[in-house]
Order: C-alpha cells, then sequence, then structure tokens
C-alpha cells in the first residue's frame, strides 16, 4: 500500500472533484454548476458533518477545486506553500476520530465548519503524506489530448499515464491507426 486508506480516499476525492471541470469531466462541460450535482458528487464519497445544500457553498466548492487542481500540478517544493496556506486558512488542528463505517482517521477542522474548507483541510492532510513521501509524481494530468482530468497513479510501477479507460482506449487506437498508414509508405 502506498498511502493511508484515508489519505488514498481523500486524494480520490479530489480527483473526482477536480474531473467535474469543464475539459476534464465525461461530458466535456463543467458537471458542477448545481446544488443537487453537488449533492451527488457528495453521495459517492464519505462526507460527513454540516452540508447547506445552498448556491454559496457550491460556490465555494467550486473554488476549492479550481486550488486543488493547481495544487495537484505543482511540483513538491512549490506544493508545500500551498498545502501550508490551506491548513492555516481552515485554522486547522489535526484530530483522529472514527465514525460511521471508518476505523481510526485524521480530520483537522469541525464538522460544523463549511464543507469547502473541510474539503481543503482534508485534501492537504492527504497532501502532506504525498509531500513527505516524495511522491508528487503520483499525482498528474491526463496525457491524452483534449483532456485535463486529473489521475491519480497508485500502480505499483507509477506508470499510469490516462485518466480514464476511456482516455487510454482513444489514445491508443489513435496512435494504432498512425502506426498502420505509416507502414504502407514508400521508404
Amino acid at each position: 500500500m502506498l498511502f493511508a486508506p484515508d489519505t488514498e480516499e481523500s486524494l480520490a476525492f479530489v480527483v473526482a472533484l477536480g474531473n467535474t471541470e469543464a475539459g476534464a469531466s465525461r461530458t466535456g462541460a463543467d458537471e458542477l454548476v448545481t446544488v443537487d450535482q453537488l449533492a451527488g458528487l457528495l453521495t459517492r464519497f464519505s462526507y460527513t458533518g454540516r452540508i447547506d445544500h445552498d448556491e454559496a457553498e457550491l460556490r465555494e466548492v467550486r473554488q476549492a477545486r479550481a486550488q486543488l487542481r493547481r495544487v495537484w500540478t505543482l511540483q513538491r517544493d512549490e506544493a508545500v506553500e500551498s498545502v501550508n496556506g490551506m491548513l492555516r486558512d481552515a485554522n486547522a488542528l489535526p484530530f483522529l476520530t472514527r465514525h460511521d463505517a471508518l476505523d481510526w482517521h485524521l480530520h483537522a477542522t469541525s464538522p460544523d465548519a463549511p464543507l469547502a474548507e473541510r474539503i481543503r483541510a482534508e485534501a492537504a492532510l492527504a497532501l502532506i503524506d504525498v509531500i513527505r513521501m516524495n511522491e508528487m509524481r503520483r499525482l498528474r494530468v491526463c496525457e491524452a489530448d483534449d483532456c485535463t482530468g486529473l489521475l491519480l497513479d497508485l500502480s505499483r510501477n507509477g506508470l499510469k499515464r490516462f485518466c480514464s479507460v476511456r482516455c487510454g482506449n482513444r489514445m491508443n487506437m489513435i496512435a494504432f491507426r498512425e502506426r498502420r498508414s505509416g507502414s504502407g509508405r514508400p521508404s
């Protein structure tokens, strides 16, 4: 295992949140424009605590999305300043907790803190692990043409290149067609 389970879950949420942005989403459109879309995203992950289900919260989560997408692409030393800033802005005081079906894991803010603040703080805790383990290379952007999807590479060899099977298949088909069309040319 590369990271602790709560770290992997937080990083997976950042990928899912980041991949709601236009150009990164499955549809190509922004998939986080309504409160209902945010609620749908949250049902796939175990976010507990205060959730307001209003436009202000949606705006704040969209801002968190932009900030986390930016941090995802930074080099290790550059990411430290952003991660420290997210923790500082949230007045983070990490603590262990156990709730629902989850075993002991870290939280950094109160359950009644605004959702976007909790998202940033929990992502920052996960990013701390990534930075400390010198594994920023595991956080990448999809290499497929026309895709800006985030990917978390938890593979053993760390060579994952695409955010989804769909992008991988598309790029493999393009490469196959290019090789095939080039083989019929005279030398």
